[in-house]
């Protein structure tokens, strides 16, 4: 994989996800009235959630890729090197939201529903990172009437089907349908 910087110094994944986060978090500051939450919810819980969706989300592909780092694990801190795993950070997320709503004294399943599609929404804006860095990528695509995109993606002069883009499509209609459909779900 070869990182993808912005000005030589700013990985654009990196960039992607942080603008997942953010977008995601906004949404859930429009809808802290709509939940019937204390101003601030957000961002009182975002200390909890994001801290441990990282953490999680590095320990999740540490341990995926263990051969990696056993004869040197002072690297399981070089985060800047790459390895977070979308798995690992939900399950820290959710980690994090529990905690944060235990310690709030908020229902947690009231945050869920309220960060959930922002989530959604984050993940497809992050997978653009796979193609800015040319990975994630589906199987060689031979016949060359499928050669195009968004069928197929070309990489390193061999194209590939354009899975980064599936996910992002099938996110971002996910999130539609969350997001569309909020306001008529009754109970949390």
């Amino acid at each position: 994989m070869t990182e993808r910087l912005l000005f030589g110094v700013i990985p654009v994944y990196g960039l992607l996800i942080a603008t997942g986060i953010a977008v995601a978090a906004l949404l859930c500051l429009k809808q802290e009235k709509e939940k019937g939450l204390p101003k601030d919810t957000t961002i009182d819980l975002a200390f909890w959630v994001v801290p441990l969706a990282v953490v999680c989300a590095r320990l999740y592909y540490v341990a995926f890729q263990w051969d990696q780092y056993k004869d040197n694990l002072i690297s399981i801190l070089y985060v800047w090197e790459g390895g977070l795993a979308i798995y690992g950070a939900i399950i820290g997320g959710v980690i994090g939201g529990y905690l944060g709503t235990r310690r709030k004294k908020l229902p947690f399943f009231k945050l869920a529903d309220m960060i959930v599609p922002g989530l959604i929404l984050a993940q497809a804006i992050g997978r653009w990172g796979n193609f800015i860095n040319q990975e994630a990528y589906g199987y060689a695509v031979e016949n060359p009437a499928l050669q195009f995109f968004p069928i197929a993606v070309n990489i390193g002069g061999n194209w590939h089907m354009a899975t980064f883009f599936y996910e992002s499509l099938w996110n971002f209609i996910g999130f539609w349908v969350l997001w569309l459909n909020r306001k008529k779900v009754r109970r949390d």
